[in-house]
């Protein structure tokens, strides 16, 4: 039991805690000092003493005296409290869960402790513990507006969505039926919005429409009900009324895509599951979006609408108005725009016929084309036109497989008017995606230096020199955009997501694995911040009454890590452990043996630029220290607190870590969770398992990929892998291992494997090529295991590659009839396979190399004739500065010209 204070140094120890409150931390360490004068031994007073301490930075210390505290007063409520807003403080929740407990459990009826925990227990999504602390707050204060629409929100996530709707209504009964004050008046009218929702999401749509109805002159928010109204009415079956209110909204906001689907589903309009309609569907949509056009002239979505549905002549007709409309305005996003138009059948030949018409209309007559035979002749357009025209051509030929038409294109767009950026980045891009990243990167920082001051331009310029393996170049180019400074702080700061990603692809390219693994685990933090910056909103909302909105954003966090920016860091970091833990580790004593082979010149030469790096380093840290002290110097003046240095700016300590495979796993654990559906998470997956020997995970996985992607080249791959490695392990001997054993034999079975494995193999490789014979990947896949299931025919699976036949594309698809079908990435993933593996042959690799070369001319990886690579270096123009402005550093220019 704790010491008992007298009044003084009770009153003393009341102006601890409010100068915790106030944050005047001085203050409570002085009051704190002179009680422990006199009590030494009191644990709340210490435990007080250490949260001040936490708040000025001082962690270590601030532990200390909680667990004293805690050991000198282990029944004191405040001691445990204390303790646990010190692991939150930490990000601890789990342990600060287990101390906020110790403390209920001596005082049962603290109320802010209660509110601490059930902050935490939904930060962790504990939703039956929230439900349990919401629930003891209503009791205690059943009078406050906050604790009952708490108590509806935990059961709410909890899945009671019945017992939620309850509580609402509950409550509303406990109010007077006078008028709501005019401040409230948002707030209450959210609340009646969330109600209504929670019923409509319950399956209760009748009761939902007639709470709407009954409430609806109380509710401010006027679009947000005749939203759901709308929506309620459809889900009642009541068409008719659903279609009078979508129109009356389209009435609001022609543009509003949500309205014209709902609109259709309640004609009966919607597609089937393939994404068909029906010809008599076909017509009613085609009439009822003329309609809609003819009543919102000014409406873009009414007009691109119809561009999904309608086929053949009709498209055409819908098409040409269309393009011409963005084209005149000179809209350089309409390519964006009809992109998705390209996977469906037959509607890229049709633009084809279409811009090419245009295009040669315009070039011979300056007219674009009468939009049928019965239409006037046109005026003559404004010269813009046919830059437009050439903009959209170029990307429109791009995106079919032309390269070389859609650079001559671009060409003449850039003849025609030098100062259009966009023609700039298209012709970029068109190089990027032919494989030359060299000159997309020059192309890209030319666009840029015809407007330094325009940020869009800058990250465009610094994406493709990233992509092109230019890191420094593209830090100096980035580093105009951010404050003055280290420029990789300031773009950690934003969360600069895609920068991170592409940097860490760049070094993992070039395997400088440290500072990937710096830039991969950077996009891991923001994601931690993300999930730790909703804690504000715990509190938040449910003072602002934004229920609607709070509910979305939980639901939202809890499928934050599957987004493409986390899975693919998250892939990368993985990747980097594995090639860490392959990478070869040269010993000490193999260290030793080599300097003993030296003679005494060679020594001394090694001792000396030993000596010398150490120096180096010494002052590196050196000054590192000295602008931490200044940085911390500065803060203080100013009241903050200084930013840690980063004493580790290439990542050295990341890669020097004892067991790389646990440090996967943790991220690993994370992607199977929110993104386990995904190939490149199983294949990650598999890499780590296999490496750490987890026979049983790998059978996962592997069954995982046979019914998430039976037909991909890497689940045939990693099935013939893994039971390779099944038949050459040595014979089971502890219990556990012949459990193992016997659960891989039955699912062995279950997949149609005889008790040969290499025999079943075999016939499965063959089965499996056979299937599979166009397809490039496959090919290659299969070979693979042919030379891992039996050396002797590696010769055999190297002529499975070369014997490859590249299928042209056929009319009415994306690419162009002709046109091959094997893409850059497929190639340079062949290649690998021949230089590295079971497939190494260094004859094969040149023979493949040489023939993708002439596939893929502009090529970088393959040195195609047209690449950077085979390009002759630029001459330099008389009088020209080193130091032109308009480029980050130099001669940026020239330099992302020419690989020398």
């Amino acid at each position: 039991m704790g010491t008992k204070l007298p009044p003084k140094e009770a009153n003393q120890f009341k102006l601890i805690v409010k100068s915790y409150e106030t944050k005047q931390y001085k203050k409570g360490l002085k009051a704190a000092d002179a009680i422990l004068k006199k009590f030494p031994d009191h644990g709340e007073t210490l435990a007080m003493k250490g949260l001040i301490m936490n708040c000025m930075e001082k962690k270590t210390q601030a532990y200390e005296l909680v667990r004293k505290g805690l050991k000198f007063d282990l029944s004191s409520h405040v001691c445990w409290h204390v303790y646990g807003l010190l692991y939150r403080s930490d990000r601890e929740y789990r342990d600060a869960i287990k101390c906020y407990l110790n403390a209920l459990r001596i005082d049962p009826q603290n109320q802010q402790i209660l509110k601490d925990l059930s902050l935490l227990q939904v930060q962790m999504r504990d939703t039956a513990g929230f439900v349990e602390s919401r629930r003891q707050l209503l009791t205690f204060k059943p009078n406050h507006r906050a604790n009952w629409l708490a108590f509806a929100v935990a059961n709410h996530i909890n899945g009671r969505l019945d017992v939620a709707a309850k509580i609402l209504s509950a409550y509303e009964g406990t109010q007077e039926d006078e008028s709501v004050p005019d401040g409230e008046k948002y707030e209450h009218s959210e609340m009646l919005l969330y109600k209504v929702s929670l019923l409509a999401e319950a399956g209760k749509h009748k009761e939902a429409l007639d709470e709407l109805s009954k409430k609806q002159a109380r509710i401010v928010d006027k679009l947000g009900v005749r939203e759901q109204r709308a929506e309620l009415l459809h889900l009642v079956g009541s068409n008719e009324e659903a279609r009078s209110e979508y129109e009356a909204l389209l009435a609001i906001n022609p543009d509003n895509y949500k309205y014209y689907e709902g609109l259709q589903a309640c004609m009966g309009l919607k597609p089937a599951s393939d994404g068909t309609y029906t010809p008599e569907q076909l017509q009613r949509l085609s009439d009822l979006f003329q309609g809609l056009q003819e009543k919102y002239p000014k409406s873009a979505a009414a007009k691109r609408i119809p561009l999904d549905f309608l086929q053949g002549e009709e498209f055409e007709a819908a098409l040409k108005p269309h393009v011409r409309r963005f084209i005149r305005k000179g809209i350089p996003s309409l390519f964006s725009d009809l992109d998705p138009l390209y996977d469906q059948p037959g509607k890229a030949d049709i633009m084809d016929r279409v811009f090419t018409e245009m295009l040669d209309s315009i070039r011979s007559s300056g007219k674009l084309p009468p939009l049928s035979d019965t239409s006037a002749e046109e005026d003559k357009e404004n010269p813009s036109v046919l830059l437009w025209l050439l903009y959209l051509m170029a990307q429109h030929l791009d995106r079919r497989g032309k390269v070389e038409e859609a650079l001559e294109i671009v060409n003449e767009a850039i003849t025609h008017t030098p100062t259009l950026m966009d023609a700039y980045l298209v012709k970029a891009r068109i190089l990027e995606r032919a494989g030359d990243f060299t000159a997309a990167a020059r192309l890209a920082d030319e666009a840029r230096s015809l407007d330094l001051a325009d940020r869009y331009l800058n990250s465009e310029a610094v994406n493709h020199m990233l992509k092109a393996d230019q890191v420094d170049l593209a830090e100096k180019t980035a580093a105009l955009f951010t404050k003055h400074g280290d420029q990789h702080e300031n773009l950690f700061d934003m969360q600069c997501m895609w920068y991170e990603l592409a940097s860490g692809d760049s070094y993992m390219r070039q395997k400088n694995y440290g500072r990937a693994l710096k830039n991969y685990l950077a996009l891991h933090k923001h994601y931690n911040d993300m999930v730790e910056d909703q804690f504000d909103f715990h509190t938040y909302c449910l003072r602002k009454m934004t229920l609607r909105a709070y509910v979305a954003t939980l639901r939202w966090e809890d499928h934050l890590h599957a987004f493409p920016f986390f899975c693919q860091g998250a892939v990368g970091a993985i990747n980097c452990y594995v090639a860490l833990h392959d990478r070869p580790v040269v010993k000490a004593e193999a260290k030793e043996e080599e300097k003993g082979r030296m003679s005494v010149a060679e020594k001394k030469r090694l001792q000396k630029e030993q000596r010398r790096k150490k120096e180096e380093e010494e002052a590196a840290a050196a000054a590192a220290a000295a602008a931490a002290a200044a940085a911390a110097a500065k803060a203080a003046k100013k009241g903050g607190s200084a930013k840690p240095v980063d004493t580790d700016p290439d990542g050295v300590k990341l890669t020097e870590v004892e067991d790389k495979l646990s440090e996967a796993s943790k991220h690993l654990s994370l992607l199977l969770e929110h993104a386990g559906s995904e190939l490149s998470s199983l294949q990650v997956a598999f890499e780590v398992f296999s490496r750490k020997k987890k026979l049983l995970l790998c059978l996962q996985v592997v069954r995982r990929l046979l019914k998430e992607h039976p037909e991909a080249p890497l689940t045939h791959s990693c099935l013939v892998r893994f039971f390779l490695t099944v038949r050459d392990l040595p014979p089971a001997e502890s219990e556990s291992d012949k459990i193992v054993r016997a659960v891989i034999d039955a699912e062995r079975a279950d997949l149609g494997l005889s008790d040969d494995l290499a025999a079943s193999l075999q016939q499965r490789n063959e089965a499996f090529l056979e299937a599979h014979k166009d397809s490039l990947p496959h090919r290659a896949a299969a070979a693979a295991a042919m030379a891992m299931l039996d050396t002797g025919l590696k010769a055999r699976a190297i002529a499975v590659i070369h014997e490859s036949e590249e299928p042209l594309a056929k009319s009415g698809g994306a690419l162009a009839e002709g046109v091959g079908e094997w893409s850059l990435d497929e190639c340079a993933a062949v290649l690998r396979l021949l230089q590295e593996g079971p497939l190494a042959d260094e004859a094969g690799a040149q023979r493949w190399k040489d023939r993708c070369a002439q596939r893929f001319p502009y090529s970088q990886h393959f040195k195609g004739s047209k690449s950077s690579v085979k390009a002759p270096p630029p001459v330099k123009d008389e009088g020209e500065e080193e130091g032109d402005e308009g480029s980050a550093a130099g001669s940026a220019a020239r330099a992302n010209g020419v690989v020398e």
